[in-house]
């Protein structure tokens, strides 16, 4: 399998990039086309792999389109971009999926202008792997669309449903719509509208209303909201996180944790508790509902995340669930 990779989208492009891009054709079957300024990405992908034959290409895009650029006006004006030129090559066939650490605006907006969405999908969605003690929630939209009605989250919940089960391997998911309360008659008038749309359909497992504090619990497979409450929810539980991981390292070594338990096992017992709570082990969010293999990775995404990620986009392809997205239409 073939997949594009932006090598200039990203807080730490294209070097990051170029090594995650090493690490997952050592550890996935797949092949690797870097896409951006050739000259740049050779140097320094010879200077990782020196004269190794790795599955590797690379295709030269000469513009990079930047975090503060309007997404949608920037893919029309940079047609040389790393992410247009990326999408162009899935459209084409040149490969099998993208992978984009870039602005995920612009790689939304030359999805959706490029790609099209799959008929029949009204809204694209981005599907962000929460980690839990259970493995790990699916929670979209985490950002793609900021305003959607009742009908277009109930077909976000079908292809968070339908990737849950043929990518993640959960079967018959559950699915619940985010809310600020467990009972039917709580939440907004897009909610409740919502919640009776799902409770009506016989095509997903939905099993109600979820709260904020049971997305980081598991207790749900496939949690569904709009894409403004989404990516608020995400970018708080990633904050949270790292502010709970500093308070316990400051709390622990301060008060004699480190001399009661020993610097060896206080060490590994950060390290264990950090990977289980690293969006790098997941690494990338599909977006769902555009007619071809999308996934987006975190801005700040290193080599190990990009790693990651390119095996998301490896399973999201395998799982093939464009094509049952649209035998669903």
């Amino acid at each position: 399998m073939k997949i594009a990779v932006d090598a200039m989208g990203g807080d730490k492009a294209p070097a990051e990039i170029i090594k995650g891009a090493v690490q997952a054709v050592q550890k996935y079957p797949c092949e690797i086309i870097l896409v951006g300024d050739e000259e740049k990405i050779r140097s320094m992908l010879t200077e990782e792999i020196g004269n190794k034959n790795f599955p590797i290409t690379i295709q030269h895009a000469g513009e990079v389109i930047q975090m503060d650029e309007h997404p949608a006006d920037a893919v029309r004006n940079k047609k040389d971009s790393s992410i247009v030129v990326a999408t162009k090559m899935l459209k084409n066939g040149e490969c099998d999926a993208i992978l984009s650490a870039g602005s995920t605006g612009a790689a939304v907006a030359a999805a959706q202008l490029i790609l099209r969405r799959i008929p029949g999908i009204h809204r694209p969605a981005i599907a962000t792997p929460i980690p839990t003690p259970n493995g790990i929630t699916l929670l979209l939209d985490s950002g793609a669309n900021v305003d959607s009605r009742p009908e277009h989250l109930c077909q976000t919940a079908l292809m968070g449903s339908l990737y849950a089960e043929h990518v993640l391997k959960i079967k018959n998911p559950s699915v619940a719509l985010l809310n600020i309360g467990e009972e039917e008659t709580k939440g907004n008038e897009q909610v409740k509208e919502t919640y009776q749309l799902l409770k009506n359909s016989s095509t997903i497992n939905f099993v109600g209303n979820a709260e904020g504090r049971d997305i980081p619990r598991g207790k749900f497979d496939v949690v569904i909201c709009d894409g403004f409450v989404g990516n608020v929810v995400l970018k708080f539980g990633e904050g949270l996180a790292l502010t709970i991981m500093k308070l316990l390292h400051e709390e622990l070594t301060a008060n004699g944790g480190a001399k009661l338990l020993g610097p060896e096992i206080l060490n590994a017992t950060f390290k264990t508790l950090s990977k289980r709570l690293d969006v790098s082990e997941n690494g990338g969010a599909p977006l769902l509902g555009v007619n071809g293999c999308c996934v987006i990775s975190h801005g700040s995404s290193d080599a190990k995340a990009i790693c990651s990620a390119i095996g998301v986009t490896c399973d999201y392809v395998t799982g093939n669930v464009i094509e049952k997205l649209g035998m669903w239409n």
